[in-house]
């Protein structure tokens, strides 16, 4: 029973075996007739790499091809034909080989395909262990010929960007300025914006050198040095603009760090010249400009990408033709080399003496004469008469180099115009062009024909321009030296009042009127002024309109935190004297009728405004003419200038302004322009003592000041008030304007 058991088990072994081949063989044959069709290598090759059963081409085994189970042997014949994988079967050769001749057609053409496949497929083969991966693939060939299996990586995407921006002779210098960026930037540049803007540009440029190329300056380097040599000619210091030596950098560190030094130096110098090398908080409180900082992105744009490096860095001067003509007279100073361009003779003494009642002026003829006229710019070149004009010109010149302005030539004089070297106008003319950095690069209104109004304090005068050139001048009156100083400035003039009222600022309040009022309590009645008493116990000290109002018939109004504005006035007396600096800070000017008609004209040009039309609206109201396009008002310190004929002028520092910036510059106390100085300003300084005054107008001493309890507070201005009422200022104007 065992034993039939046994055999049993052995026999089913053996029709499984047959059933396995019987597949085998019938799952070929059907490929085979699949292929049939495929004539293409490319096609017989992705069938040959498709894992299947190998085809055999052998009769059907018969019983002598197998032997009988035995114990031993079972195991080995079950675990030899697994069913889930395909498995080449060797079958043993028969004893007797069959002739070809003998083989059926059918069976020709089957072994000649499969023999075909097998070739192509040869060109394709991988490892069996890989193939059956993915359907992916398995299927990539059929789309390009290239040998491709699913054990291939896929090809790599694009690389990550390397140093390929960087010729190969700078590498080193890169990887210098890389790492210097990594730790020691601000050995080189010691402001934040500037050090981040500097690495941004370096880093985008994968840290090549800006300046060099292969070790040696580019044209970009030779422009940049060229200008930073030259900066004395902008009135700079070149001194402040290191160069360093690249022809010695004989190494990577040393070409990466004159590569930064010159950056740095590149950047300071265009921060100089747009800027200034002082920011104007440090000369003065009374003064306000537009800031206009340069971007180092931008510097470092601009100069590379120019044609003209040079060119491009001297851009960021002052590009005004009064600058550039202050530029041109510095050379002219500084080339006169050991002695003067002429010189004047010795000789007598020359005065001017101007009429009296009847007795004419005394005008002096000397030889000299046509000299200082021609040194001097004064008109009638040839006239040898010492008349006022060539005394005033002389006084300028005194002036300007520490000598008693007297208008008379003396020896003293004489030398002065003489001497080799005019230290004290090179001087002058360097801070001049220093605050010509101050002012807006556009200094008018494009809108209406880049009009602007450009006032000099030293000069007393006032002037309108329009296309570049001048329309219009005046005489004016500025604020005296100390607290009253005029401040310089720019903003843009709004409206014209016509028959203002003058609302007394606080400073003319405190420092005048209450000690006044000590001594005459009617002395405001007297003057034409009206105190009211608000109702929240404030006083306004007002006059209104009319021929003895301080401000006169017109104001020109551009509101500004200082409180000044231009007018008119009654004293016009003051307009003859040569020094006119006699006002609590305002600019009074001399012929405000045909000044508004000016300005009315460039706003307004088809409204045909003229000085008698103006006057015409003379009376006791105010009348408000507001400018369709505001005009700029540019309010400036001119001590040197070049007048319309081309000629150097020099004009009294009557505010000291010229001596507290040669000192700044002197000791280098300028240097960091990111720092503004805080001032106060001058004009409304709380005066000495503690003044108050009654209900009555009587003034006591004692309790709160009068300041305080007019605006509230010792520290408080008062402000503008809302709406109109009787005695305040009208819609746009400062409850301080004087």
């Amino acid at each position: 029973m065992r034993d039939c058991w046994k055999n049993r088990a052995g026999y089913d072994r053996v029709l499984m075996t047959v059933a396995a081949t019987f597949l085998t063989v019938s799952a070929s044959s059907a490929l085979a007739q699949n292929d049939a069709p495929r004539s293409s290598a490319a096609e017989l090759a992705i069938d040959a790499a498709v894992p299947r059963p190998e085809p055999a081409n052998v009769p059907p085994p018969t019983a002598a091809d197998f032997k009988l189970d035995t114990p031993s042997a079972a195991p080995t014949t079950t675990a030899a034909v697994p069913i889930s994988e395909p498995t080449r079967i060797e079958p043993a050769k028969p004893e007797t080989a069959q002739p070809e001749t003998a083989k059926s057609e059918p069976a020709k053409e089957e072994a000649s395909k499969t023999e075909a496949a097998k070739t192509d497929a040869a060109k394709f083969d991988t490892p069996k262990s890989d193939a059956p991966k993915s359907d992916t693939a398995t299927a990539t060939p059929a789309q390009t010929p290239a040998p491709a299996t699913a054990s291939t990586p896929e090809p790599a995407k694009e690389p990550v960007k390397a140093a390929s921006n960087v010729a190969p002779e700078d590498q080193p210098v890169a990887d210098k300025l890389r790492d210097v960026f990594g730790a020691k930037a601000q050995r080189y540049f010691d402001r934040k914006v500037e050090r981040a803007a500097v690495e941004k540009f370096y880093t985008a440029r994968d840290f090549a050198p800006i300046w060099t190329q292969g070790g040696k300056l580019t044209e970009s380097g030779k422009g940049v040095v060229a200008r930073l040599k030259d900066a004395a000619s902008d009135g700079l210091n070149p001194a402040d603009y290191p160069i360093p030596e690249f022809a010695a950098a004989a190494n990577p560190d040393a070409l990466a760090d004159a590569d930064l030094k010159l950056t740095a130096s590149m950047l300071d110098y265009a921060r100089h010249a747009q800027s200034g090398r002082m920011h104007w908080s440090q000369v003065s409180g009374d003064i306000q400009y537009p800031e206009h900082p340069t971007d180092p992105n931008e510097v470092l744009t601009n100069i590379t990408s120019a044609k003209d490096a040079s060119a491009a860095l001297d851009s960021y001067n002052p590009p005004h033709k009064l600058y550039q003509a202050l530029k041109k007279k510095l050379a002219e100073l500084r080339g006169q080399g050991d002695g003067p361009v002429s010189q004047i003779a010795d000789g007598p003494t020359l005065r001017y003496m101007p009429a009296r009642g009847k007795q004419p002026a005394i005008e002096v003829e000397d030889d000299r004469v046509p000299q200082l006229r021609a040194k001097f710019g004064v008109e009638n070149p040839d006239d040898r008469h010492y008349d006022g004009k060539v005394a005033d010109a002389v006084r300028r010149f005194q002036a300007t180099v520490d000598l008693k302005a007297t208008g008379i030539l003396d020896d003293r004089t004489i030398r002065a115009l003489n001497s080799p070297k005019h230290d004290r106008q090179i001087d002058t003319v360097i801070v001049n062009m220093e605050r010509w950095r101050w002012l807006p690069r556009e200094l008018g209104a494009p809108a209406i024909g880049n009009a602007y109004v450009i006032l000099n304090i030293p000069d007393y005068t006032l002037k309108v321009m329009q296309n570049g050139a001048q329309v219009w001048t005046t005489r004016v009156v500025t604020g005296q030296p100390g607290v009253h100083a005029t401040p310089l400035l720019t903003e843009t003039m709004k409206f014209i009042t016509v028959n203002p009222t003058w609302n007394v600022p606080p400073s003319i309040i405190y420092n005048e009127y209450l000690p006044a009022l000590q001594q005459d309590p009617t002395v405001l009645e007297r003057m034409g002024l009206k105190l009211e008493h608000n109702r929240d116990g404030s006083i306004h000290i007002s006059q209104p309109p009319g021929e003895r109002n301080a401000l006169g018939r017109i104001r020109f109004n551009f509101p500004n935190k200082f409180l000044v504005y231009q007018h008119d006035t009654p004293d016009k007396n003051l307009f003859a004297r040569e020094d006119r600096a006699f006002s609590h800070g305002c600019m009074r000017v001399q012929n405000p009728d045909q000044y508004a008609s000016v300005l009315l004209n460039i706003t307004e040009p088809n409204a045909h405004y003229t000085p008698e039309k103006i006057k015409s609206m003379y009376g006791s109201s105010e009348i408000n003419l507001n400018f369709p396009t505001p005009i700029p008002v540019n309010i400036t310190y001119q001590t040197a200038f070049v007048d319309d004929a081309g000629n150097l002028q020099f004009r009294k520092d009557v505010y000291g302004r010229d001596a507290n910036m040669l000192s700044l510059l002197r000791s280098g106390k300028n240097k960091d322009l990111e720092n503004v100085v805080a001032h106060s300003q001058p004009n409304y300084v709380k005066p000495v003592g503690d003044l108050r005054i009654a209900s009555d107008n009587s003034v006591s001493s004692g309790g709160p000041s009068f300041f305080e309890r007019l605006f509230g507070g010792p520290t408080q201005y008062p402000p503008a008030p809302v709406g109109r009422r009787r005695g305040a200022p009208p819609a746009g104007q400062s409850y301080y304007q004087r």
